[in-house]
């Protein structure tokens, strides 16, 4: 009887939050992510002849592209070894089943988007390579081949347009749940906040 006494009892409030290393890994990879987008939707937009766009943006563009694949990979090791909280009881169910699609597509997009970036500049003929910090150059894995690299740039697009839309979607349902819905316990975004 004590167990199911135990079971009915409402949660401790960290069993309602994710645990600290997920938060802060969370933001990091939130000001990275906005960040590299930022900087990619500016830089393709640049004319070619400003130096600031291949000496500065394109070089920085790729190293913290680098930095939310690692990150993006570090979330997912995470996130495998780390208790999370349900999702709220208050969400329709056609908001869980949209909310664990988007994660999902988060965790792939994190992965795919550095990785089509990485492979576009790999196979670029007149690539400078990918930097990365003060660890200096990645080593480049591809051969030369400037089909694959317009295939490769069309698909590292393409993937980094999804994601820019997800993370308007993810920062859009954030809010509804915040201020719009009704139950405070569909506040989703206090258990990202320290």
């Amino acid at each position: 009887m004590k167990h199911a006494v135990a079971m009915n009892s409402p949660a401790p409030p960290d069993a309602q939050k994710y645990p600290a290393s997920m938060r802060a890994l969370h933001w990091l990879r939130a000001l990275v992510v906005i960040g590299t987008l930022s900087v990619g939707l500016v830089m393709v937009n640049l004319p070619d002849e400003l130096p600031l766009k291949f000496e500065q943006l394109y070089p920085n563009h790729k190293q913290f592209g680098l930095l939310a694949f690692l990150l993006g990979l570090a979330a997912l090791a995470l996130r495998a070894r780390s208790r999370v909280p349900q999702p709220p009881a208050g969400l329709k169910p056609w908001e869980r089943k949209l909310s664990t699609l988007a994660h999902r597509a988060f965790y792939a997009l994190l992965i795919i988007v550095p990785l089509m970036g990485y492979s576009m500049s790999s196979t670029f003929t007149q690539s400078d390579g990918v930097p990365f910090f003060f660890f200096g150059q990645v080593p480049e894995l591809l051969p030369k081949n400037d089909r694959w690299f317009e295939v490769f740039q069309l698909l590292h697009r393409t993937f980094a347009y999804a994601l820019l839309a997800l993370v308007v979607l993810h920062v859009a349902g954030a809010l509804k749940h915040r201020f719009i819905d009704k139950d405070a316990e569909n506040d989703v975004l206090r258990r990202m906040l320290p």
